[in-house]
């Protein structure tokens, strides 16, 4: 690799899938040109094609009224179904184990419901340490809801520690694992399917926030015998700030009678509008849905998802590693010529990392970041010492990067 302009520009001609840029609107700085946008980890950017999907459904409305439910194409009534293959395609489940629905806090309470179900000494819940906040108040609030002491309760998995070891030294104390996928702060990408396994094998249920992990990272939720998984549309699926979250539930599960929260949009589909008391659950995901589909909102994901299955979530994590990795390189090369003081908090290895970098910089990095941004790049701050920068393969280029390191020196 090279921190050069040449050798970036190389990269982006010889990019297979470097045409997707053109599918999204890239921010402009105040001198007119694009911003360096690495921050698709915390809010990604517009599709072109969301505003045809969203107007679509705002012209259903405005004709059809309350007719749009039940009205071709894409009644609104099974709206959630149009965007069960392109989730299918991202998470690595089977149709009918994916639904779009709510908003992830509200989904972990909706599925811990069903999955935490303290009995004896298995109490435990484990988190990773440092987890995302609404993640810490899920489990606190969990906790209390069954009568135990959070302190007591939640156990947090120390950073770099090995999580197999510690999984099996909770034994039949654990009753839950939920982790993030990907550790919002330090970047960090888990080994799902070797906690999955060893939680299991220890009688403990496992599921995963997946809010910085889908969009990032090929997924075998299904094959990893996953019981449960919720995230959000927001940031790398590029589907709107508030998006309408979704969920996963491994079809193991989906026989009842188990432990649900009930409502209306999760009853029998057939037999919905009978509005018959008890409640009978459909035989999918979509049995924890709550109420009716926010159609505005899941519109703009459908037009986000088709262009992931046009990409191919394979291909873009090809591309990722690449660009994550030139993106280390870059970093630690302007570093060394300005005498900078960093350390890059993310795995080196690529199988422990999605295209996140969390960089550590030493006195005055607060100021860098603002430094960087008065300069266009947008990239994110975390208290109380890292700057986020994420490459996404489906809009950033090599070039991006290389820009990036100028604007360091």
């Amino acid at each position: 690799m090279q921190n050069t302009l040449a050798y970036a520009q190389a990269q982006d001609a010889q990019d297979a899938l470097r045409t997707f840029r053109a599918e999204f609107y890239i921010p402009k700085h105040t001198d007119g040109t694009d911003v360096l946008y690495f921050t698709g980890n915390s809010l990604g950017l517009q599709p072109k094609r969301a505003m045809q999907y969203l107007q679509e459904e705002m012209q259903k409305w405005q004709t059809q009224g309350v007719e749009g439910h039940f009205t071709a194409p894409r009644a609104w009534f099974d709206y959630h179904k149009h965007l069960r293959e392109g989730l299918a395609h991202l998470t690595g489940g089977k149709a009918h184990e994916v639904v779009a629905m709510n908003s992830l806090t509200t989904n972990l309470h909706i599925l811990l419901a069903t999955f935490y179900q303290p009995t004896g000494k298995r109490t435990k819940i484990l988190i990773e340490e440092g987890a995302f906040p609404s993640d810490q108040y899920v489990a606190e609030s969990q906790a209390r809801s069954h009568g135990l002491n959070p302190t007591e309760t939640i156990v947090e998995l120390p950073t770099g520690a090995n999580a197999i070891e510690f999984i099996e030294a909770l034994g039949d104390t654990l009753a839950l694992v939920m982790l993030g996928g990907v550790n919002y702060y330090t970047g960090q990408f888990f080994d799902l399917p070797a906690i999955t396994r060893t939680a299991q094998e220890v009688g403990a249920k496992v599921g995963f926030d997946l809010a910085h992990t889908i969009g990032n990272l090929p997924l075998q939720l299904h094959d990893w015998g996953v019981d449960f998984a919720a995230w959000c549309s927001y940031k790398y699926l590029n589907a709107s700030p508030g998006g309408v979250g979704g969920i996963f539930v491994h079809e193991k599960h989906l026989n009842p009678p188990q432990p649900r929260l009930f409502g209306w949009w999760g009853y029998e589909e057939n037999s919905r509008f009978l509005m018959q008391s008890g409640f009978k659950p459909e035989m999918s995901a979509d049995a924890w849905q709550m109420s009716n589909a926010p159609i505005l909102s899941m519109s703009v994901l459908l037009a986000s998802l088709t262009i992931f299955q046009e990409a191919g979530i394979t291909r873009l994590r090809e591309k990722s590693i690449q660009l994550t990795n030139y993106l280390e390189f870059v970093l630690q090369d302007v570093a060394k010529k300005i005498d900078l003081p960093i350390r890059i908090l993310t795995p080196a290895l690529p199988a422990q990392r999605g295209c996140q970098l969390s960089l550590e910089v030493g006195k005055g990095g607060k100021a860098l970041h603002e430094r960087l941004t008065a300069q266009g790049v947008i990239s994110d701050w975390r208290e109380p010492a890292v700057i986020r920068f994420a490459p996404v393969p489906l809009y950033n280029s090599f070039e991006d990067v290389y820009r990036l390191g100028e604007r360091f020196l």
